[in-house]
């Protein structure tokens, strides 16, 4: 299957490109992530996943750059529902299903399933929705069995490790200090 696989960060896709690679699947990767921030958080992830790109021969497709326009949009998108992190799941996941579509992918899929921390069955619930709506199919997986050899396959390459999933609230969540 031709999978279309959007991408929120080079580590995440370590595990989940090599999953589908051993399944037979050509993989394309698609980085749109308007939730990342600063625009420096920004260059670490978009540089790794490029050097990921080169040494593993995955294309990558890479949407969109940080602008605090793309933030704002991103903002008004992802706090406009509950819980949390559906309107960005939405905002993200729609932009990947769409270009699937646009470019004859057989379906797409997500690095966020692969994710501990993410709120997989709101992902799921999200693409397959989303799938239905833009009319190509969502290729779900639970990533997270790969956990542990994804993070060894990112070490051993030298890859940049985020400390938090990219918006401004779990930034803070993840450096707020103890009183």
């Amino acid at each position: 299957m031709k999978l279309l696989a959007h991408v929120c960060c080079a580590p995440c896709f370590c595990f989940t490109d090599k999953r589908l690679k051993e399944q037979g699947h050509e993989v394309t990767g698609f980085f749109y992530n308007p939730n990342i921030h600063p625009a420096a958080e920004f260059g670490l992830r978009l540089e790794p996943l490029r050097k990921y790109s080169e040494l593993k021969g995955t294309p990558v497709v890479f949407r969109g750059e940080y602008s605090p326009v793309e933030i704002e949009r991103w903002a008004k998108s992802a706090f406009s529902g509950e819980p949390r992190c559906a309107g960005c799941y939405d905002v993200r996941l729609r932009e990947v299903a769409q270009y699937a579509k646009e470019n004859k992918f057989d379906a797409f899929t997500t690095t966020l399933l692969y994710s501990i921390y993410q709120k997989h069955d709101l992902i799921r619930e999200t693409a397959e929705r989303i799938a239905k709506e833009a009319g190509v199919p969502f290729y779900y997986e639970d990533f997270r069995s790969g956990w542990r050899e994804g993070i060894a396959i990112s070490k051993e390459l030298g890859l940049y490790r985020q400390k938090y999933c990219g918006c401004f609230l779990s930034e803070a969540e993840a450096f707020k200090t103890k009183k």
